[in-house]
């Protein structure tokens, strides 16, 4: 690998607000300079975001008025570096058409043709059948936008492979190779995974509020299967406040944690055995950041729909339990079996896996190139 010091990482947002492509774009910044001695130069594209100009040792820029001139003079900088885009639409406008985002790399890359642009799609564009919704009417500007950057990147990488099929058709005359990588867990990762076995007979709900109310008020039969089933003593909701009366499910204690400390999540999936999840559909599993916190931490996935073909390398029944199956009961032992699958899924595309890929994405330069 030719050495990189430096490197430009363009986000919608970064702490203290709450955002998962910033935590996402901060935790890979960290192994980067962990592994690779890479330093990432971060700039927010989202002009409301507040926050400070150094975040842990890295520098922090703004472009605070969704112009791209000042993206472009940004990026060029004392001494021009790689560009690393994560972008989905909404987030740096509010209508998911950052025009003048893609305007600016566009300048940026006319100045510095030899500077690589990698680009992490965590999405590409909004459609709708719906015509009194604002994504119907703009769905082909979004579109367009997705088309000019997939064509302007010098490599493309998204956390699907259904994704990477969509980014490849909107450039057909070119042969684009996109690399497919399901996220990482944003909580941590663990080196080992303890057997089911030794841990507590804890199930854990995390995630967004609104997928957790779902869980309560739509599945609640479902969750208490599997408690059933595995012999679950006491249940973890972990983030927002749901604002409903948790107390029990039947004579199983439910302990809201709230909002909580990543570490503090970590050590408390290490030693539960289950992760119960409702969103997103198994067809976008690869992009859910708490499905992967499950898989990374060694506990059984489970679902309440499932999926008849494989999709981004996961099986129903192998990598994820999904309730939707009436003629399946869930054992400790098939539980194991699944959590170990489910765990070495995982492995192939950690956080330093990911690390490895995008700094080879960034240097090589030349390898990133395909045929027109």
């Amino acid at each position: 690998m030719n050495h990189l010091t430096n490197v430009y990482s363009i986000v919608p947002r970064l702490p203290p607000a709450i955002d998962g492509v910033g935590d996402y774009a901060l935790n890979l910044a960290r192994q980067l300079r962990k592994d690779f001695n890479i330093q990432t130069h971060f700039i927010v594209g989202n002009p409301t975001w507040r926050g400070a100009s150094e975040i842990e040792g890295f520098a922090v820029s703004q472009v605070t008025d969704s112009n791209p001139n000042q993206l472009t003079s940004l990026l060029s900088g004392d001494r021009p570096c790689p560009v690393l885009l994560h972008y989905v639409g909404y987030g740096y406008a509010q209508r998911g058409c950052p025009i003048w985002l893609v305007d600016g790399l566009q300048r940026w890359k006319s100045l510095y043709p030899q500077r690589s642009l990698v680009t992490m799609f965590h999405e590409i564009y909004a459609s709708s059948n719906l015509p009194w919704t604002s994504s119907f009417w703009l769905s082909p500007l979004q579109k367009n936008l997705a088309t000019r950057l997939a064509g302007l990147s010098d490599r493309d990488v998204t956390s699907m492979q259904s994704y990477a099929k969509s980014l490849q058709n909107l450039v057909p005359t070119r042969n684009l190779e996109v690399s497919s990588l399901p996220v990482f867990s944003n909580i941590g990762e663990l080196d080992y995974a303890t057997p089911l076995l030794k841990r507590n007979k804890r199930l854990v709900t995390f995630g967004h509020k609104n997928s957790r109310i779902q869980i309560y008020q739509d599945y609640l039969t479902d969750l208490q299967e599997i408690c059933e089933s595995l012999d679950i003593e006491e249940i973890y909701d972990i983030g927002n406040p749901t604002g409903l009366v948790l107390s029990s499910i039947g004579d199983i204690p439910i302990i809201e944690k709230g909002i909580t400390e990543s570490s503090e999540i970590s050590n408390i999936l290490k030693d539960s055995i289950v992760g119960f999840l409702t969103f997103p559909s198994p067809a976008h599993l690869g992009k859910s950041t708490v499905f992967a916190t499950y898989c990374a931490h060694g506990l059984i996935p489970c679902m309440v729909s499932a999926s008849t073909t494989l999709i981004d390398g996961l099986e129903v029944g192998k990598h994820y339990f999904s309730t939707s199956n009436t003629n399946s009961r869930l054992s400790l032992e098939s539980a194991q079996e699944i959590a170990n699958n489910a765990y070495d899924w995982y492995q192939t595309h950690k956080l330093s896996a990911q690390a490895k890929i995008f700094a080879i994405h960034l240097v090589n330069k030349t390898e990133n190139k395909t045929s027109e």
